[in-house]
């Protein structure tokens, strides 16, 4: 898909920042928004081009549910969340393919911005979204995070 944001990463991921590779898994791969004022602000995206959730294989399915528990988890001790908002929408143009946002919801959140005003920090302007240095960290210790969790007992 020659105008998909998230196949043009999938097809160079070797060239890839951290911040595009918090997750590699068989069905999933997970990025660090690159347009957000939050930290933590995670993408969620199959590893194949897809463009509706009812189109996802049975294993693609059933992986997502345990990952996003272990990115929420990891959200909590890489960011201090108090919890996680969940959204899928793709509707944008050169973003049809499936994208979960995971969006970290701070302890302190202004009560203007909560629920799905929280996409406040998805429009602020170029000058204020996260640096790739600053989304590379998160994305870093997030992973690690995961890997930590998915180790077995």
């Amino acid at each position: 898909m020659d105008d998909c944001y998230t196949c043009i990463w999938e097809d160079d991921l070797p060239a890839a920042p951290p911040a595009e590779q918090v997750h590699l898994g068989e069905f999933w791969r997970v990025a660090h928004a690159f347009n957000t004022a939050l930290p933590g602000w995670l993408v969620v995206v199959p590893r194949r081009h897809v463009t509706s959730i009812a189109d996802l294989t049975p294993g693609e399915a059933a992986a997502l549910g345990p990952l996003l528990h272990k990115l929420s988890r990891a959200l909590q001790d890489a960011v201090g969340c108090a919890k996680t908002y969940l959204m899928q929408f793709a509707e944008a143009e050169g973003f049809s393919h499936v994208h979960v946002h995971l969006v970290p919801r701070m302890p302190h959140l202004a009560a203007e911005y909560r629920g799905p005003r929280i996409f406040h920090y998805l429009t602020r302007p170029p000058n204020e979204w996260l640096s790739l240095d600053t989304r590379n960290e998160i994305a870093t210790a997030i992973a690690q995070t995961v890997a930590i969790q998915s180790m077995p007992n």
